[in-house]
């Protein structure tokens, strides 16, 4: 029963599957033919719409080829119309920009050159298309007219515009490195800007489209005019304040000015000067085997006041004021010295301006044009000044070095900044400097070998000697001449050093340098140690000699003991100042001797001996008058002669003194007092003339002739 049970369910449920399938299978059947029925009528929808595109195409495609022929006459008619247009341009631009030619660019010149860039467009398309039309012929007339109305207009501004720079604007711009406030720096606008971009515009146009450098050379021509004349204003400034106070720099500039005590002021020639109108004088009167004395002592002396009024007399007689020349003498210095440094400036200023408006390829060799002739006129200037110094080496006239001094100082100092200048000129240009440098340095090299040869044969003229026995001009001459060395010690060794080795002591360190200079200036000493020995002879009286020797050895020491060239001497001679204090001792000593006949007859010695109480014999009291009468003999002649000496250094003079009263009064003392008492003569007047205290007194009188 259950069996039958489960069979029945069984059966049911495989019979409502198959009925489910079935079904299944009925829907899968309906679908598949919608689905044929729908791509059946896809098909023919687009079947039909492909017939439809096929008739839109065959009716389209023949109205578009039609239109696009259409459109590419249409362009083509567009086109031909602007060449014509472009063509018939070219015909009238001769009409149109002609009027504009003629009338030149000023005051118009984007007008001017777009006018040109016109015609030269004609010129091009003329060429090109029709060479044989004289519409060609006008064009090209009409741009050559233009490109000249160009250069012309280049030449105008540059001219008009192009002034020379005013003397105190330089002078500011040269003091402006070190004494202006950073914010008040000088600068130099050799043109305005409005006028610079004009040409810089045609400058640029005349390269590229006018095929012309021409106006290279009409630039550096005007600017090397202007160059010149701002030099040489410099120079004319100097000369018309050589002789007055007058202001070098510009007011503005005055109250710009800081204090700094912290820099030095600039050095001016002016000890130059003096110690080469010293040096001068001296060879004149000196050298020359002239007669007459010169002032070159700068010390005191009873022939010194005479010697200065006579020579001052005849140099003013001779030459006018002296004063007057020295001025002028210094601010030629001042102007070569001022001219080279504005040259400099000028030139780096110049070379600005130039990088604007010359093309690189052409700026170096358009400023080593401009540059030639301001440079040419320094170096002959310079070269001068050297001729001047041999002439007057030849002469025996040693001041003339001096000059040289400061200028050839300067040069060097400038000659890195020069060279920097002159960077990319051409050799000659650059070897401009270094010559004039090396000529001057062989030329005071020259002087300064020669001047040592002069103090060492300086002869011996017995009216060239100064009668009080004071300081000869020739000390003076070589004591100022080795001064001046002080404020040039790296020049000088230069010049020593160009002598001896051929080069420049720019090569060796500063310890090379100052023994070199102090072997000179040893030199120098030595010599004129031994030509004062030698002078010293001229003298009959050796005490005067003595004096004379003492003054000079004196006047050296403290004029090296006042300045910096004890310091020189002592690098290669072991302390100077001892030699010359045992000198001078040496010579003391000579000229006590002197005084041996005053106090030889009163000393213990000779004396006669006696019994106190006791008459004296004819014998006795005759050598007691005889050595009253030796003593007071003496005594008068020796202060009547030395009384006109001289002896300038006051501590010489009082230990001279001193020393005289020590040893005469006192053994005088204690002759008077033996014998001013004995009863040896009855007219004691005679004999015993002076006290002790009158004795000190005539000494004291020594060395002044207005006692």
């Amino acid at each position: 029963m259950i069996a039958s049970e489960d069979a029945s369910a069984r059966k049911r449920h495989i019979e409502e599957k198959l009925r489910q399938e079935q079904e299944t299978l009925l829907f899968i059947r309906e679908s598949l033919e919608k689905s044929d029925q729908l791509t059946k009528n896809m098909v023919s929808i687009l079947s039909s719409f492909e017939s439809r595109l096929m008739q839109l195409e065959n009716s389209i495609i023949p109205v578009h080829k039609q239109t696009e022929n259409l459109q590419r006459l249409q362009d083509n008619v567009d086109k031909t119309l602007s060449c014509l247009d472009h063509v018939i341009s070219y015909y009238h631009v001769a009409k149109d920009t002609e009027k504009i030619i003629k009338e030149g660019p000023a005051g118009r010149l984007e007008e001017y050159l777009n006018c040109m860039a016109r015609i030269q467009k004609a010129v091009e398309y003329f060429q090109d298309n029709n060479p044989d039309s004289p519409e060609l012929n006008r064009v090209k007339l009409l741009f050559e007219k233009g490109k000249e109305s160009l250069e012309s207009e280049f030449r105008n501004l540059l001219t008009r515009n192009s002034k020379a720079v005013p003397p105190v604007v330089i002078l500011d711009l040269l003091a402006g490195d070190d004494e202006i406030e950073t914010v008040d720096d000088v600068s130099l606008e050799h043109l305005p800007e409005n006028i610079l971009q004009d040409l810089i515009c045609i400058s640029m146009w005349l390269v590229e489209f006018g095929r012309n450098l021409d106006f290279m050379n009409v630039y550096y021509q005007i600017r090397s005019n202007q160059l010149d004349r701002s030099i040489k204003g410099l120079k004319e400034h100097f000369r018309k304040n050589s002789s007055s106070s007058g202001v070098l720099y510009s007011p503005a500039i005055q109250n710009k000015r800081k204090d700094t005590p912290s820099k030095k002021a600039i050095k001016r020639p002016g000890t130059i000067r003096k110690a080469q109108k010293l040096l001068k004088q001296y060879s004149q009167h000196g050298l020359d085997g002239k007669k007459g004395v010169s002032n070159l002592t700068p010390t005191e002396g009873h022939d010194h006041e005479l010697r200065v009024k006579h020579l001052s007399d005849t140099l003013t007689e001779k030459h006018g004021s002296a004063v007057g020349k020295e001025d002028m003498l210094d601010s030629e210095i001042d102007s070569y010295i001022h001219s080279i440094s504005a040259f400099i400036k000028l030139a780096q200023s110049e070379y600005q301006l130039l990088t604007e408006i010359i093309p690189e390829h052409h700026q170096k060799r358009t400023f080593d044009s401009l540059i030639q002739e301001a440079l040419d006129g320094l170096m002959v200037e310079g070269e001068s000044i050297v001729s001047t110094a041999r002439r007057a080496i030849m002469r025996h006239d040693y001041s003339a070095v001096l000059t040289i001094f400061p200028i050839l100082k300067h040069l060097k100092q400038m000659k890195q900044e020069f060279d920097q200048v002159l960077q990319g000129t051409a050799a000659s240009t650059k070897n401009k400097l270094p010559v004039l440098i090396t000529s001057m340095e062989m030329t005071g090299a020259k002087a300064l070998e020669e001047f040592a040869d002069s103090i060492k044969n300086d002869p011996d003229k017995e009216y060239n000697m100064p009668k009080d026995g004071t300081v000869h001009e020739l000390t003076s001459n070589a004591i100022l001449f080795l001064q001046q060395l002080l404020d040039f010690q790296d020049t000088a060794s230069a010049m020593l050093a160009s002598q001896e080795t051929g080069s420049s002591t720019s090569n060796y360190n500063s310890e090379f340098s100052k023994r070199l200079l102090s072997n000179y200036i040893c030199k120098i000493l030595g010599n004129l140690q031994l030509n004062l020995h030698s002078k010293a002879k001229v003298y009959e009286d050796a005490a005067l000699g003595a004096v004379f020797l003492l003054n000079n050895f004196n006047y050296i020491l403290k004029s090296l003991e006042k300045s910096e060239l004890i310091q020189l001497v002592a690098v290669t001679q072991r302390h100077p100042d001892k030699t010359y204090k045992g000198h001078i001792a040496e010579q003391l000593q000579t000229y006590q001797r002197s005084w041996f006949k005053v106090t030889t007859p009163i000393t213990e010695s000779n004396m006669p001996t006696f019994q106190p109480g006791t008459k004296l014999k004819d014998k006795e009291r005759q050598a007691i008058k005889d050595r009253f009468k030796a003593f007071n003999d003496g005594l008068e002649e020796l202060c009547k002669i030395q009384k006109s000496w001289a002896i300038p250094d006051k501590e010489q003079r009082n230990k001279i003194r001193r020393a005289q009263k020590e040893n005469v009064t006192g053994a005088y003392r204690v002759f008077w007092q033996r014998y001013s008492n004995v009863p040896f003569t009855k007219n004691t007047e005679k004999y015993i003339k002076y006290r002790v205290e009158q004795v000190e007194e005539m000494i004291e009188k020594l060395f002044d002739t207005s006692a």
